[in-house]
């Protein structure tokens, strides 16, 4: 059994979603090869594994999931991880001066554990309060999509998404909380199918001001 440098099982990281950093864990050349011979050499091993688990890959059905999986891969679920695809989202003045927060709740994002590669799903509420420059209310999903299409820790994501939208809109009056389903908990381990995680990110105003967090929790219908 794997033990890491904590004393800690390989095991009992997985089953516990215990994350090791804020920042996505990559090597330094994760980039210097290109999509397409990611997907080649993904295509390759998936092949093996599908092989090894007994599967013919001569049927119809079968012969081109390698494929598929590794097209999926490198191309939707994970494209996250290339820095190419981050938004680059466009800042307008404020001119109607609005000083309240916005909110854009409900954003759907999928992502996937990085313990087991199965998929965490749910919903993205996000507030900020303008510092003198608005985004385009699309780009907040858009960044969520991006930091979502990764494999990922739930609190990892979270963090990623409000440190992201604290830069890029120049407020340190940021909240971000997702609600999601952990498939690694509900089709497998302890099976529970009900059970959602919820995670927040509060900072500037929201994490100092009472009034502020409670307004944004409202909004949400949530309870404080």
């Amino acid at each position: 059994m794997g033990i890491n440098s904590l004393g800690a099982s390989f095991e009992e990281i997985g089953d516990e979603h215990v994350g090791t950093s804020v920042e996505t864990p990559l090597r330094d050349d994760a980039f210097k090869m290109d999509d397409e011979l990611k997907v080649e050499l993904i295509e390759k091993h998936f092949k093996e594994i599908m092989h090894i688990l007994g599967l013919d890959l001569s049927d119809d059905s079968l012969k081109g999931t390698p494929h598929r999986v590794a097209k999926m891969y490198v191309k939707e679920v994970f494209a996250g991880l290339n820095p190419k695809n981050k938004p680059e989202p466009k800042l307008f003045e404020n001119k109607y001066k609005y000083k309240e927060m916005l909110v854009e709740k409900d954003i759907t994002f999928f992502s996937h554990c990085e313990h087991h590669f199965v998929p965490i799903y749910g919903k993205a509420h996000v507030a900020y309060i303008s510092n003198g420059n608005v985004i385009g209310l699309s780009k907040i999903n858009r960044i969520v999509q991006y930091f979502s299409k990764r494999p990922q820790v739930q609190e990892r994501l979270t963090m990623q998404i409000g440190n992201e939208l604290r830069e890029i809109l120049g407020t340190e009056d940021v909240a971000v909380i997702l609600d999601a389903y952990h498939m690694c908990v509900s089709s497998r381990g302890i099976n529970d199918t009900s059970s959602s995680t919820v995670t927040s990110f509060y900072s500037g105003k929201f994490e100092s001001d009472e009034q502020s967090r409670n307004e944004f929790l409202k909004y949400l219908s949530l309870k404080k």
